[in-house]
This record gives structure tokens, C-alpha cells and sequence, in this order.
């Protein structure tokens, strides 16, 4: 069964003095995540803003990372105490 569908994401960068802040939400039609990420700048380092850019917005795709695998182990569970799969003579055979 072929399946294809599209998932929008959006990432926000906010600097303040020595700290980077990520907000990035996540649209799959069906449900709407949000992940948050932050990266403090030590004084004595070098103002490179790209850095705390960086820092936080690759915490905040790992905080909805972490997010989306828990949705799915949610849903896998679900789809086993219904039995949806063993209906078509299947087993569920998501690797978590």
C-alpha cells in the first residue's frame, strides 16, 4: 500500500544578549507538535551568532524528535490493544 503525505515545519530563532531560543512546530494535517530548544552563549566565548543558532534549533528538532517517537510508540500501542492488524491476519512489526 503506497502512502504519501506532506508534513510542514516551521522554525523560529530568537536571540537576547547571550541566549539563542528555538520554537519549532511541526503540521502533519492530523496533529500539531512543538518543539523548544535553548543555547546560552559563556561570556568569554566569541559572539558568533550562527552557533547558538545552531545549538538550539538542533535541541529543539531533538526535542520533537523525542516527541514524535513517543506519539508513535502511543499509536503502536493503541493499534495493538485494538487489534487492527491481526483483523487483516497480520502481526505489527514497528521496530521501536
Amino acid at each position: 500500500m503506497a502512502h504519501t503525505s506532506e508534513w510542514r515545519m516551521r522554525l523560529h530563532l530568537f536571540e537576547e544578549e547571550r541566549t539563542t531560543k528555538a520554537h519549532v512546530v511541526l503540521e502533519t494535517g492530523t496533529t500539531t507538535l512543538t518543539g523548544h530548544g535553548v543555547a546560552h552563549r559563556n561570556p568569554a566565548d566569541s559572539d558568533v551568532p550562527e552557533i547558538g543558532d545552531e545549538l538550539a534549533a538542533g535541541r529543539a528538532l531533538n526535542d520533537l524528535g523525542r516527541q514524535l517517537v513517543a506519539l508513535a510508540e502511543h499509536d503502536v500501542e493503541g493499534t495493538a490493544a485494538t487489534g487492527a492488524d491481526r483483523e487483516h491476519g497480520q502481526t505489527l512489526g514497528w521496530a521501536m
